[in-house]
């Protein structure tokens, strides 16, 4: 054992302040049967030093931090500080009830904020205590104290960032008794450790979240996330949700003008990231409160007071953004999760949506000077402010809740509401069902529903706002499942085509990000919808402006080839109608024109299926495929495939590479199959033709063009085979080709009425198709 002196000598040399005697001294007070009120005393000690370069780690600017030394912190690691602080903390747990020692609240304090600023100085620290499971859920434990509850709280959300592997919840010991004991600020900042675990644990490789490396991740894991059984856990605790949703919806307090809330917020942000200072702040701030009452009325004393309280009002107002930030975030989660319906039916009784149209325009789109946002180590165009961050979790919840539910509608006031159902009136046409269905008393309030309030700032947003590419989501989300006509038009009159069109055209934005969503926002808006096409041309009124439109188009097909498919798909439901309106539309726009010409189309399908390959499929680029398929559907609709697929050839030979598209765009073809075919939750977003695209339909319509690519080679059976082994003894029986002669006619007939009363649905699609392969083939024999 080190003798006192030789650590008093090394320390003198190494200058460790006098730390490894502290923690010497520390364990020999910490045995079982010792007197712990003298580890405080020695804590008391032994924090300053340490908390001094924590304050300088949060205070500097990130980089600099990172690069600094805090010697001190590193010092009590060494010698085994950290390890020392966990076994006093667990200490109760591991001895009888009989023996087992009571230790102060103020001592465990001691404990968690030596170790939280010991963990953001020392690298390696927080991982260390991550890898030990029963130590993280002990802190659960220290979580129903409220005297320890936020230093515990922000101990356990730096581990749980660096954990490998996800905490589940139901390990918590009785987790739902600790929610229910939360109050509101508690539940708030329990939100913040449930986002993590609540939440799929990002990879950080881009090739981890390639469709292909999906897929095999899906089939090792066919059970659900843990992240997902943590979803559900939190939902089978009674009135978490209705909790989540006052908090978000509590109102703030005004006694402080929101010019000097501005003012403030740059300076108290900087402390945000340490909770311990914050929350010790908040104390200081209700002593004074509590001080400032029993304070005599003379003026000096007054004025002090005006003094004190000024400040604290605003850090109030912070606490009551920060919270919102998290429980939103929560809710966000939770509404893309597999309990999706169960949260929607939840948030709606529990009037989330009316609630924060009630707060649009106090707090979260207040107007305010965007110079006062700049924080302490950011830039002017930093988006990492409170305000900002509200603003763009308001409209990720936004798009998660409208996004394919029929609940989208509570956006709307009642006379909202009403102006949808005489739009439907006007143009002869049924209203949607959940307009009718709508509970009105769960509507919107006041003049102006959410969507409508969204509408009028998202007009009103600067040309290089960060919000452009999230409003444009979020309104996206409101016309996206079945095309509704009554939806279109309520956006329509409201000016949301010639604002999204002077975005593109006259501003001529340079953003991808905010371009994509505008088209994928100008694709729902003008789908099937001839007054949209018409309004369009009224506003592309020149050559000039035309060809901008076209050459942003054309600038990247990944993002504008949601556009290019709702233009293809409203061309072809068009071109079949007889309605003079529509005719004359289509003679006069120069989209739909654009869009008739046989070379337009061949060129967007060359180029869609050439930007992609199985290898690199993600979720952002697969759209690409489904555009393209939609193409060949149509063109196969009307007896042409063949004639594209033989362009498709010639066009391979043009660039000198025989079977470069063709063979890519098969192994996108089987790939497309694997990844729909055994999901049911990316399936729901395919596009309509005329009547509802199921991946039935598309898989049908795939088999048709494998066969048809695969008659050039003579493996058409072969090629079904291999799609489906359920078609074997089908195929079995269809060796010879098919003349097309009346005697085949009738023996395909025998063959559908024997096997398809026998195999599933999947099945029946393929049987049809095969039925379709032999007439394409036999289209080709005689082209």
């Amino acid at each position: 054992m080190i003798t006192e002196a030789l650590l008093k000598e090394r320390d003198k040399q190494a200058k460790w302040n006098g730390i490894p005697l502290l923690l010497q001294k520390l364990y020999e007070h910490s045995h079982p049967n010792s007197d712990f009120s003298q580890c405080q005393s020695i804590l008391k000690e032994i924090s300053p030093l340490l908390s001094m370069e924590a304050m300088a780690f949060v205070t500097e600017d990130r980089k600099a931090a990172q690069e600094s030394t805090f010697p001190n912190t590193y010092t009590f690691d060494l010698f085994g500080g950290v390890d020392l602080l966990v076994e006093i903390l667990m200490r109760p747990t591991l001895m009888t009830q009989k023996k087992k020692q009571k230790i102060s609240d103020d001592l465990i304090k001691d404990c968690l904020s030596i170790l939280y600023n010991t963990c953001i100085c020392t690298e390696g620290v927080t991982r260390r205590l991550a890898e030990r499971n029963d130590f993280v859920l002990f802190l659960f434990t220290l979580m129903t104290n409220k005297k320890t509850f936020l230093q515990t709280a922000t101990l356990i959300e730096d581990i749980l960032g660096v954990k490998k592997e996800m905490i589940q919840l139901d390990d918590i010991p009785n987790l739902a008794s600790l929610v229910s004991s939360f109050d509101q600020q508690q539940l708030a900042n329990f939100c913040r450790i449930l986002a993590v675990t609540i939440s799929e644990l990002d990879t950080g490789s881009d090739d981890k979240h390639t469709l292909l490396a999906k897929n095999a991740q899906q089939k090792k894991n066919l059970g659900p996330s843990r992240a997902e059984v943590n979803q559900a856990t939190l939902l089978n605790i009674p009135g978490f949700i209705e909790r989540l949703c006052k908090l978000a919806t509590r109102k703030v307090s005004e006694t402080t003008g929101t010019s000097s809330f501005l003012q403030e917020l740059e300076e108290w942000y900087t402390w945000l990231d340490n909770a311990l200072v914050l929350d010790a702040l908040m104390r200081v701030a209700n002593e004074e409160a509590e001080q400032s009452s029993t304070e005599s009325s003379d003026e000096s004393g007054l004025a002090n007071t005006s003094t004190r309280t000024q400040l604290p009002q605003s850090m109030k107002i912070m606490h009551e953004i920060m919270y919102k930030l998290e429980v939103l975030y929560v809710l966000c989660v939770l509404l893309m999760g597999r309990q999706r319906n169960q949260v929607h039916k939840m948030i709606a009784e529990f009037r989330l949506i009316p609630g924060l149209n009630n707060l649009f325009d106090k707090l979260i789109w207040r107007k305010h000077s965007a110079s006062a946002l700049v924080l302490h180590g950011h830039n002017q165009n930093c988006d990492c402010s409170p305000d900002i961050t509200l603003k763009i979790q308001f409209l990720r919840l936004l798009q998660s809740f409208s996004d394919h539910h029929e609940n989208k509608y509570l956006l709307l006031n009642s006379q909202e509401l009403n102006e949808l159902s005489a739009i439907s009136h006007k143009a002869n046409i049924p209203e949607v069902d959940a307009v009718v269905n709508t509970d009105r008393s769960l509507v919107c309030d006041g003049k102006r529903g959410l969507l409508t309030r969204l509408l009028q700032v998202m007009k009103k947003e600067p040309a290089e706002s960060s919000f452009r590419f999230w409003q444009a989501r979020a309104v996206e989300s409101f016309l996206r499942g079945t095309t509704s006509y009554a939806d279109q038009m309520f956006l329509l009159k409201r000016g949301l085509l010639e604002h999204i069109l002077y975005c593109i055209v006259d501003s001529e934005c340079k953003s991808r990000d905010v371009l994509q969503s505008y088209f994928d926002l100008l694709g729902e808006l003008m789908k099937f919808n001839i007054d949209a096409f018409k309004r369009f041309n009224k506003y592309i009124n020149t050559d000039e402006k035309f060809q901008i439109f076209l050459n942003q188009i054309n600038s990247s097909l990944v993002d504008s080839n949601m556009l290019v498919r709702c233009i293809t798909l409203s061309l072809d439901r068009f071109e079949n109608q007889s309605d003079a309106k529509v005719a004359e539309v289509l003679s006069e726009c120069r989209l739909l024109s654009y869009m008739s010409q046989m070379s337009m189309r061949m060129s967007f399908l060359f180029r869609l299926i050439n930007i992609i390959h199985v290898q690199t499929l993600t979720q952002e680029n697969v759209s690409c495929l489904n555009t393209s398929l939609v193409i060949l559907m149509l063109a196969r609709r009307k007896e042409k495939l063949p004639f594209y697929l033989r362009t498709l050839q010639q066009m391979e030979y043009t660039e000198k590479y025989p079977g470069f598209i063709l063979n890519n765009f098969h192994s996108l073809l089987r790939f497309w199959q694997q990844h729909y075919l055994n999901k049911d939750k990316d399936s729901t977003c395919l596009e309509n033709v005329r009547e509802p695209l199921t991946v039935a339909r598309i898989h049908h319509s795939n088999i048709c063009l494998l066969a048809t690519q695969e008659k050039w080679g003579g493996r058409v059976l072969w090629v079904l085979q291999r799609l489906d082994p359920g078609l074997q003894c089908l195929c079995h029986g269809l060796q010879r080709p098919f003349c097309g002669s009346l005697g085949c006619r009738q023996e395909e007939m025998m063959l559908r009425a024997k096997w398809l009363p026998l195999l599933r649905f999947r099945v029946l699609c393929l049987c049809a198709a095969v039925l379709a392969v032999f007439s394409c083939c036999l289209a080709l024999g005689s082209g």
